[in-house]
């Protein structure tokens, strides 16, 4: 499957969709505070093992870091 993941193409071998979880555990992003969108469409937390990310999808994963 290959997908654009925050700008750059990426290709997930043996895959042809993948949930939000799924993508998260593949690359590794552990910060507390994400932002995912797939497509434009923002995905809430509660909806990352429902949320299907497929071949060609524009996928942007961005996480919040707040301070002062």
């Amino acid at each position: 499957m290959k997908i654009t993941l925050n700008n750059r193409e990426e290709e997930i071998p043996g895959r042809d969709r993948m949930t939000v979880s799924e993508l998260l555990e593949h690359k590794q992003f552990s910060f507390k505070f994400l932002v995912v969108r797939i497509n434009g469409k923002t995905i809430k937390p509660g909806e990352y093992e429902s949320s299907l990310i497929g071949d060609g999808d524009q996928v942007q994963v961005i996480h919040l870091i707040s301070g002062g």
